[in-house]
């Protein structure tokens, strides 16, 4: 088993990925999911952390333009983006959703100069649009942008239509299919809630 598989079952196994075929979720968006991420339960667990930044480093290894800053999202991409900055000896900046409404009114926390290449983390991503919003912030102030990492993502078309309108590369250390696959594999979904959880997607 590799390690992003090893990881996705421990998201599993944590319940930081929930499935509800009978009774669904509801999230900050509005949307109604009978899946449910909250990757926030992995700060609690020193192991996984470890786990997650290895493959966060692992993915900037393989990036084909390499970061000079990493960039947490806020707030659940904070705690993961440092680990990953400090694995890595890089500067690390966050992102606010919106400037404060006070003081210096920040959007971008930590100093950043112009031109450096930039690897937003997030914690997941379902819609793709706090991801989008960070990296436009960035570019806003200067930055380069090379892509999005993250934990998870529901897969959704739309994030992958919102990303492509903005030419912006995202990778993640597990989704949605990998999770059903695992499930699946260990008799938790039977065949109709799988094919449930196929549809509901599709359906979005």
């Amino acid at each position: 088993m590799g390690m992003y598989d090893a990881i996705a079952r421990e998201l599993l196994s944590i319940k930081a990925i929930q499935i509800r075929t009978d009774y669904y979720f509801t999230w900050a968006s509005g949307i109604r999911s009978p899946i449910y991420c909250d990757n926030r339960l992995t700060m609690t667990y020193p192991a996984l952390r470890k786990q997650i930044t290895s493959a966060f480093v692992e993915m900037v290894e393989n990036m084909d333009e390499q970061p000079d800053v990493i960039a947490g999202c806020a707030t659940a991409g904070i705690p993961h983006a440092a680990w990953l900055a400090e694995k890595l000896d890089m500067p690390m900046v966050y992102v606010r959703s919106k400037p404060k409404e006070h003081g210096l009114g920040n959007q971008i926390e930590g100093h950043l100069e112009k031109g450096k290449r930039v690897l937003v983390v997030e914690d997941l991503i379902s819609t793709g649009g706090s991801s989008i919003d960070a990296a436009e912030a960035l570019k806003k102030a200067g930055a380069n942008v090379v892509g999005v990492a993250a934990i998870f993502t529901y897969g959704l078309q739309k994030a992958e239509q919102q990303f492509a309108a903005v030419n912006l590369k995202f990778h993640t250390i597990t989704d949605f299919d990998a999770i059903l696959r695992l499930l699946s594999e260990d008799g938790t979904v039977t065949v109709s809630e799988r094919q449930q959880l196929k549809d509901w997607r599709l359906g979005l």
